[in-house]
């Protein structure tokens, strides 16, 4: 946390925030205001991150309309947290960087869209002309929040710093003037969200490669290239299976204890000595993520609600190579 909170650290999170400008929070303080407000206040702050007494305030939310309908929500910490988060970012993205897939572009260091693009053509030359699409959206609005954070704690050893981006994960959500609690997912809108992201999908990305994939994703984005539409089907098919499997194990975990996991197994119709013996049964959270009793409380058409994964036909090549 003393790198955190270094003067030159926050001096050039001072600048980036500065920079992006930005919505003021809800406590209506702008960018514009910060300044002033730190050479008062700044002091207390500063101890109470180095104590760990932090507390973030809570995120406004504002929704946006997606280029394919519907309503994005974005959350807008107040320029206070907008800082720190900063701050925190600097610091940890290069523990991260080094470790993250070749093929991720999205908010990284010296990484880009037009990075990206470069790569999807290549992909497309080189006879994989079609494309297998993950979105990836609504992954983040499911992921349990302790699952998440076993992810930074990998290379985090700071509990100070664990402790404040667990605040910042589960700050309410101030919106119509009525503010939620969240116990799950991650906001999108904050300087330390791409981060978490990438965190996150870090494992997604692995995986792919392992299978030997080829693949360019962009923050939510995943594009999987394919020789043929066989072959997307299959990759789809396989994705998605690889996907419900992780929703499950998250969900497992965050159930954590055998008489909220056997209360949940019974809702969707598990006889009640099936769900404790399974609540029970002392394996793993992957383990269970793929044994019968998950997929009965978390069946197949509920994926397929979600629609994670959909394979797009070779007009899709066109918009690469043009």
């Amino acid at each position: 946390m003393e790198i955190v909170v270094a003067r030159e650290n926050m001096l050039r999170a001072y600048k980036q925030v500065k920079a992006n400008k930005g919505a003021a929070g809800v406590d209506n303080m702008r960018v514009e205001e910060l300044m002033p407000y730190l050479r008062k206040h700044w002091a207390g702050i500063k101890e109470e991150l180095l104590s760990g007494q932090y507390r973030p305030q809570a995120i406004r939310v504002v929704e946006i309309p997606k280029p394919t309908g519907g309503m994005r929500q974005l959350g807008i910490p107040t320029v206070v947290d907008r800082l720190i988060q900063q701050a925190v970012h600097q610091v940890l993205s290069p523990y991260f960087e080094e470790n993250f897939s070749e093929s991720s572009y999205g908010f990284r260091i010296r990484r880009s869209a037009h990075q990206a693009v470069i790569k999807a053509r290549e992909h497309a030359s080189n006879e994989r002309r079609y494309v297998v699409d993950m979105d990836l959206e609504k992954f983040f609005d499911r992921v349990n929040h302790d699952v998440l954070m076993s992810r930074v704690a990998r290379r985090v050893s700071d509990k100070r710093v664990l402790l404040l981006i667990r605040r910042y994960l589960q700050a309410g959500m101030m919106m119509g003037g009525v503010t939620s609690q969240r116990t799950q997912g991650t906001p999108q809108g904050s300087p330390l969200s791409p981060l978490l992201s990438n965190i996150l999908l870090d494992d997604l990305d692995k995986e792919l490669e392992r299978r030997g994939h080829k693949f360019c994703r962009y923050a939510d984005d995943c594009n999987i290239y394919v020789r043929s539409p066989r072959a997307g089907e299959r990759v789809l098919k396989s994705i998605t299976k690889f996907l419900a499997k992780s929703l499950r194990c998250i969900k497992w975990q965050q159930w954590k204890r055998p008489p909220k996991r056997m209360k949940e197994l019974m809702k969707p119709g598990i006889a009640r000595h099936r769900a404790w013996k399974s609540a029970n049964n002392g394996h793993g959270a992957w383990y269970n993520a793929g044994a019968s009793h998950m997929n009965e409380a978390m069946p197949k058409r509920l994926f397929d609600s979600m629609g994670p994964v959909s394979l797009l036909d070779e007009l899709r090549r066109f918009q690469l190579s043009s």
